[in-house]
């Protein structure tokens, strides 16, 4: 990871960032996206995700809702990472963000800009928030696993 990654204040602009300016912050309400809605019982956050497969690859992620800050930041930064992903790999980023969350050894260079969330487990009350739409899209890669299977 870049020194530029490792520096707090750096870190807390790229959190604030993807809250001020979402990106993918629509929903297409599209058949062709599967979608999965998340709420937390003991917070405001409360969203839905969309993602389109082609095959074996993710071609775009939407999300909406009410959420807080830390909420609509990661899922943000997790819907730019998992567009043009194989299914193989967005397993693989939702393994090492789920490591790094956790506190645990993660590869920081796959994680890119999610690595702004590198402190979160510190704060074990905000890790629901950091993850609530990373596991949406996990949720979303094996209901489309099992789709698979049953065709």
């Amino acid at each position: 990871m870049s020194d530029l990654l490792k520096d707090p204040f750096v870190l807390r602009q790229i959190i604030m960032d993807h809250y001020e300016n979402p990106r993918n912050h629509s929903l297409t309400k599209s058949s062709d996206y599967i979608q999965k809605h998340m709420a937390s019982e003991s917070c405001i956050d409360d969203i839905h995700v969309e993602v389109k497969l082609e095959g074996n690859v993710i071609t775009d992620v939407r999300f909406d809702g009410v959420a807080c800050t830390i909420s609509t930041a990661s899922t943000s930064i997790m819907s730019e990472m998992m567009q043009g992903k194989t299914l193989q790999q967005a397993r693989e980023l939702l393994e090492e963000y789920k490591k790094m969350v956790n506190g645990k050894e993660y590869n920081e260079e796959l994680l890119e800009e999610a690595v702004a969330f590198s402190t979160v487990w510190k704060q074990a009350n905000r890790i629901k928030c950091a993850t609530i739409g990373w596991n949406a899209m996990e949720e979303i890669l094996e209901e489309s696993e099992q789709h698979g299977k049953q065709q």
